[in-house]
């Protein structure tokens, strides 16, 4: 059943075209699953009320601009074969918070929002898919095989099933192509929901969700749990800003087999005086293989541009690597870690997964897996095609970091396993920097809490795009149809802030504009740090195409993004 309530937020406008939620908007109690396609409109917000769930066969659109603003534990999740159209636009983001936060915006306007110490304020957005996922980890079944197989699923973490028979929390298959939808210009803040023990809601969940889903454009900010985590399949992530969560900023697990191209990452905390792992941060990126190290899918990745901004004085690990997974961090910053770089924790610790770690059953080793190529793939429980199951890596080795930077992070172990795996050979194009690689940041007081005492300087104010050392790299992204050539190290470059205008980051303060404003900057096309003739050349040369062009993030390549070009001019030079 769906019921309506007046609000009494009063109408606005927010820059040029977002339009805030108006004083005769309807508020939408969401109180039942949906089983038909249904469109939701931005002159109402949307309250879910308990965890709700789009069934198969149905379709939710959600319009460019709508707010969902839900009560404590109201969720929303997409089951297997059912979709989520979610497009809004960098005008019009689609926001889901709390009511909560709602109560802080003046007259309806979401830019006047004001950061809280808090999470826990409403549930989570989950999307479950059909992709390959592996035999063991959170929530999977005892029938599932070590070897890969359409038949293995598993529930999802942080759903609960409403009893025997009930396959509303099922995720995993055997479609790699598989879609649950669209998800674009995003934000979610204040989210999460412990159930139980090691059972908690993340802002983002994706559980075996197939290639054919695009997300491009989400943030998390502050959540109780993992930022984004994701079990299995195959789906890509582009444009993504992870800020203040209160345990991994993003969790790679299961065998996601997936590319990932411009993600930040700003370590912090949601909650003040909680323990690391719920509401105080912990890993950057943590990367779990296939939980019992022998099976497969594997998790096999590439990430490119990657800015990950960690606590320098009460951080965890910049990357923490268990269970055979292999990943590539490529033309990417990484400061202010606290502790290790890389860390190789070998297992997940979980009975669930065996804590096998590297080397088992005939599996690579730790080391043996940064020194051999990616085109190899492991004999053991194999795809009966592995060449068209592994193809997010396209060069390199199953584990490398090249092209990039490191700064300030000065921990006594910080560089002790990079230096033994050889990151800083001749080779990988790495530097270890005396000048930051990122316009400015500027932290705040220090907060302490978390486990042992953390000490946490939150970040205030952020200008992400690439400087020094950052702004030029060696190499870049192929050109393969997914990446942009961007030639640059980290998520940003030197004229480019992609936070600008749809982010709770941009709202709240916390990001600071280029010169010349938000707008001004993006109109670099050929990555060569000044904007000018040769970028409208560049633009046009790829026509139709992905390569760097779609320059106001759309998803289209088209006049529009001539018109960037041109308003990008003087400024940026």
């Amino acid at each position: 059943m769906i019921q309506t309530r007046t609000s009494n937020l009063a109408l606005a406008l927010v820059g040029s075209s977002l339009i805030a939620v108006s004083a005769s908007a309807v508020e939408v109690l969401v109180s039942t699953d949906i089983a038909t396609s249904t469109t939701w409109t931005k002159v109402n917000t949307y309250n879910l009320q308990g965890a709700r769930y789009i069934l198969p066969g149905a379709t939710l659109t959600i319009e460019a601009g709508t707010v969902i603003a839900s009560d404590v534990g109201g969720s929303l999740a997409v089951t297997r074969d059912a979709r989520l159209v979610c497009a809004g636009t960098a005008d019009e983001p689609i926001i889901w918070t709390s009511k909560q936060d709602l109560a802080t915006w003046t007259a309806g306007d979401p830019t006047t929002g004001t950061w809280r110490a808090a999470a826990n304020e409403w549930g989570n957005l989950t999307i479950m898919g059909r992709g390959y996922i592996g035999k063991y980890g959170q929530g999977a079944i005892a029938t599932n095989t070590a070897a890969p197989n359409a038949g293995n699923y598993a529930n999802m973490e942080g759903l609960v099933a409403g009893g025997a028979g009930d396959t509303r929390t099922f995720y995993g298959g055997g479609d790699d192509n598989d879609s649950s939808g669209v998800l674009q210009f995003v934000s979610m803040r204040y989210g999460g929901k412990v159930v139980g023990l090691a059972n908690e809601l993340n802002g983002l969940s994706l559980g075996g969700v197939g290639r054919d889903t695009i997300i491009d454009h989400v943030e998390i900010m502050n959540n109780v749990d993992d930022g984004i985590e994701i079990w299995g399949g195959t789906v890509n992530l582009k444009y993504f800003s992870i800020w203040n969560v209160g345990d991994d900023s993003l969790d790679l697990d299961q065998g996601w087999r997936g590319k990932a191209q411009f993600g930040l990452v700003v370590q912090g905390y949601s909650i003040p005086g909680s323990v690391s792992g719920s509401g105080f941060c912990d890993s950057m990126v943590e990367i779990d293989g296939a939980e019992k190290s022998d099976a497969q899918p594997v998790t096999t990745a590439a990430l490119y541009n990657m800015t990950l901004i960690g606590q320098p004085l009460g951080g965890r690990a910049g990357t923490k690597w268990r269970d055979n997974a292999r990943a590539q961090f490529n033309n990417s910053i990484f400061m202010d870690i606290g502790k290790e770089v890389i860390k190789n924790d070998n297992t997940d610790g979980e009975a669930n997964g065996g804590q096998t770690g590297y080397g088992y059953n005939g599996t690579l080793t730790w080391a043996n897996t940064w020194t051999t190529p990616y085109t190899t793939t492991s004999t053991v429980n194999p795809f009966s095609s592995p060449g068209a199951a592994y193809t997010a890596q396209s060069a390199g080795n199953l584990i490398q970091y090249t092209d990039s930077v490191f700064f300030n992070n000065t921990n006594s172990a910080a560089y002790t396993e990079a230096n033994a795996r050889g990151v800083f050979g001749a080779g990988n194009n790495n530097v270890s920097a005396t000048t930051s690689p990122i316009a400015s940041i500027t932290r705040g007081a220090p907060v302490t809490g978390g486990t042992a005492g953390q000490i946490i300087q939150p970040v205030l104010l952020l200008d992400p795009r690439a400087a020094n050392g950052a702004a030029t790299s060696v190499g870049a992204a192929p050109n393969n149809g997914f990446y942009t050539v961007a030639n640059y190290r980290g998520a940003f470059g030197p004229n480019d802030n992609w936070l600008c205008g749809w982010t709770a980051a941009d709202a709240f303060g916390m990001n600071i504009a280029p010169p010349g404003g938000c707008a001004s900057c993006p109109a670099d096309v050929n990555g060569n740090g000044t904007v000018g003739a040769e970028d409208l050349t560049a633009l046009l040369s790829n026509w139709g195409g992905t390569g760097g062009s779609d320059l106001n993030h759309d998803g289209i390549t088209d006049g529009l993004d001539v018109t960037v070009v041109f308003s990008g001019w003087g400024p940026c030079q």
